[in-house]
């Protein structure tokens, strides 16, 4: 997205795709590649950077609504249905940052 940094676009999709916001960490977890086939019937390979979200806000609606099932699983859940090998690797290997420990004791 033009004017905008990596994080900030990844920010922008997931409130277009999803409808969620919240705390974007600025460096990605990892990144995968892909074929993407295009209107045309064209393929194009992607390189995606993933990034980390910590979601403070779920829209009813939003820009993408319909166009995807919606449902909160964990990483390796997410891991099991996703059909990139390099994202199966990243969501398995997934540790939040930046999540703030609570002391038990």
């Amino acid at each position: 997205m033009k004017g905008k940094k990596p994080f900030e676009a990844a920010a922008t999709e997931a409130w277009e795709e999803a409808g969620v916001r919240g705390t974007v960490k600025k460096k990605p977890v990892g990144r995968y590649t892909y074929l993407k086939e295009l209107d045309d019937g064209d393929v194009a390979p992607c390189i995606v950077d993933v990034f980390q979200i910590e979601v403070t806000e779920v829209a009813g609606g939003f820009k993408e609504q319909g166009q995807r099932i919606l449902e909160w699983v964990s990483p390796d859940e997410a891991a099991r249905r996703v059909r990139e090998i390099e994202l199966k690797s990243l969501l398995v290997e997934f540790e939040p940052r930046g999540r703030k420990r609570r002391n038990r004791g």
